[in-house]
């Protein structure tokens, strides 16, 4: 039973519990509501309430002479008294006078223990009985038939707070396996060994090799390390546990070290298996010094990890797989050898592996012939695994809104836009001037672009608004994929960063707001070159600034003197202004294609590489030609 029907149950529970109550308070118990209160008086009295006609029930014991009566309209209240010695006849004949009805008992409750039991013993009774039977019904769901009440784990603490909550899939049924996976050849080569080891252990053991306890797959989000861990299981045949970090932080200090032991017993009763703990930096960040930080539930189930870790018995085969893409959080006892082995990189596709990753996806849609996948993977720079899967399933939607059985390349291209830029805003309708300013931006960084021999080819212009909140973009695609960038390739890509914002002021004489991120994209690029690539004569090899989240945003903290930074910040700011300087000269020079190209972009709203490069370099008898850089 997982942990969403146990609290069901548990809900369930303390309903029938309050209704339970209620109907005991309320209808068998009405009486209990209204106790009735006990009034002693003297026998004067007794005689002239009798004589008043008063008295509306009354019973006198001869044994020890005891009166107790009730009076008209005061049924709630009963009235005790004791009689003289040898009145018994007068008061006989007193209460036959007064019409009063005479019983043996007057009704009335005047001991505070029988209230208090049938009040409030008899419901937490049932209570108990209910929530025994409930925590039995529970422990049978979840496979364990003890007869003892397990308070810890069960009934105590809300049911079930002690179990791990793995989802467990066996063997059979966990349907994916290394070909499955396709774009991290050398993370599959690193889990083949562990492979191996469980599918033919007397081969390592015979050499005396040990199996490694576990391994940890680090990458960027969508890279597929959960992928992995489940191919693993399923090449090697053996059940899988799966669980997230976050999973085992309970409300409850000691809750998440008890779903940790909890997990790995379940392991080693189904060993050899492999358990999975995805987002493991949840609970395994370094530990502080704080003087109290042992009482924190992190903290706990941190301990009890590495303890379990460490104490299983690894020639039953339990492997230990974990992901996370912030490495540098983690506790550095979780790291150490004889826990975490092994530190495998998922990381983001080469040109090769993105193509291999959309062949595979596309395996499973209908396609038109000679669908070209290479420049959908050229195209598709530091694109993720799961970016290259929701391209291709984009493409396939895109194709059945259009009315279509099969997808075609057009749809697979514009599923790259949508999903670097969004889809189209088509409510967002811009005036003729703004369409214009767009134009001559988009063209601006199109011809710094195409005029340096350092920038990437053009392949796309337009000025149609996105829901990312461009206006219109400018699309670059790398001929072959480069792993080293040159400082004049980065001084290159700075101008055409600034080629929109020169066109603008170079044609309107003004600024606009479109400028904006292509200003922040230029301002972190420079900044690298200072803090990080060592491409500046002032600071020259010198680190200025790391590198935090490396998976993650890749954001850059200072660690330089405050001096030293305002140094860094103007250094910045002259690479800045000479590669707007360079902007300004190459639209200078091309003023009338800038002309030209802007109008033709205005009318059409989108052209390919192909159209502008074809206009570009066209000849025209009106302007002069321009040597290309």
């Amino acid at each position: 039973m997982d942990d969403k029907k146990r609290r069901q149950s548990m809900i369930l529970y303390i309903i029938a519990a309050i209704v339970v109550y209620i109907v005991l308070s309320t209808v068998l118990f009405p009486n209990m509501q209204t106790r009735q209160q006990v009034v002693e008086v003297s026998y004067t009295q007794v005689l002239d309430d009798l004589n008043a006609e008063d008295v509306d029930k009354i019973s006198y014991d001869n044994s020890d002479l005891s009166i107790e009566y009730t009076k008209t309209g005061e049924e709630n209240t009963v009235y005790t008294s004791t009689a003289m010695s040898g009145a018994q006849e007068s008061l006989q004949d007193a209460i036959r006078e007064s019409g009063a009805e005479q019983t043996n008992t007057v009704q009335q409750d005047n001991s505070l223990m029988t209230y208090m039991l049938l009040m409030y013993g008899l419901p937490i009774l049932v209570f108990l009985l209910f929530g025994w039977w409930l925590n039995r019904r529970m422990k049978k769901a979840a496979g364990d038939d003890g007869p003892s009440m397990n308070f810890g784990g069960g009934f105590g603490m809300g049911g079930g707070l002690g179990k791990s909550g793995a989802r467990i899939v066996a063997s059979k049924d966990i349907g994916v396996t290394f070909k499955d996976v396709a774009g991290q050849e050398e993370a599959k080569e690193s889990l083949k060994e562990v492979v191996d080891f469980l599918e033919n252990p007397k081969r390592y053991e015979a050499i005396g090799a040990k199996l490694p306890r576990g391994a940890l797959l680090v990458g960027p989000p969508g890279t597929g390390k959960t992928l992995l861990a489940k191919a693993t299981a399923g090449e090697a045949h053996v059940p899988f546990f799966s669980i997230s970090g976050s999973e085992f932080v309970e409300m409850f200090v000691g809750r998440g070290a008890a779903k940790v032991r909890d997990l790995f017993k379940q392991a080693n009763e189904k060993a050899p298996c492999i358990v999975f703990i995805d987002e493991i930096d949840t609970i395994g960040k370094k530990r502080d010094g704080g003087g109290f930080s042992g009482n924190d539930e992190r903290e706990q189930t941190l301990n009890q990890l590495l303890t379990e870790m460490d104490g299983f018995d690894n020639h039953k085969g339990i492997v230990v797989l974990a992901a996370t893409n912030r490495p540098d959080s983690l506790d550095p006892a979780l790291l150490r050898p004889g826990r975490f082995d092994r530190r495998i990189a998922v990381v983001l596709p080469d040109l090769t592996g993105r193509k291999a990753i959309l062949q595979l996806h596309a395996k499973d849609v209908k396609t038109e012939p000679g669908i070209d996948l290479d420049a959908i993977a050229r195209a598709t720079p530091g694109a993720s695994g799961a970016d290259l899967a929701n391209i291709i399933n984009e493409g396939a939607l895109r194709a059945v809104r259009m009315h279509r059985t099969r997808a075609t390349q057009e749809d697979f291209e514009e599923s790259v836009e949508v999903v670097i830029a969004g889809q189209q805003r088509k409510s967002t309708v811009l005036s003729e001037h703004e369409k214009q300013v767009v134009s001559y931006h988009e063209i601006g960084h199109a011809i710094v672009a195409a005029r340096q021999k350092g920038s990437a080819p053009v392949t796309k212009i337009t000025i149609i608004p996105r829901t990312s909140g461009a206006l219109g973009y400018t699309m670059q695609v790398e001929e072959d994929e480069k792993f080293l960038t040159t400082k004049q390739e980065v001084l290159d890509k700075l101008t055409v960063y600034c080629g929109g914002r020169a066109a603008e002021e170079l044609i309107f004489n003004e600024m606009t707001t479109g400028a904006a991120n292509d200003i922040e994209q230029a301002t972190k690029l420079a900044r690298n070159m200072v803090t990080r690539f060592g491409m500046t004569e002032e600071f020259g090899m010198v680190a200025l600034g790391t590198v935090q989240n490396a998976y993650l945003n890749q954001d850059t903290s200072l660690t330089c003197a405050p001096g030293t930074a305002e140094r860094v910040d103007a250094v910045v700011v002259e690479l800045l202004r000479e590669a707007h300087d360079r902007a300004l000269q190459i639209l200078r020079e091309n003023k009338f294609k800038l002309h030209e190209l802007a109008r033709y972009l205005q009318k059409k709203e989108t052209i390919t590489g192909d159209e502008f490069m074809t206009l570009l370099t066209r000849e025209n008898p009106l302007m002069p030609k321009q040597p290309m850089a």
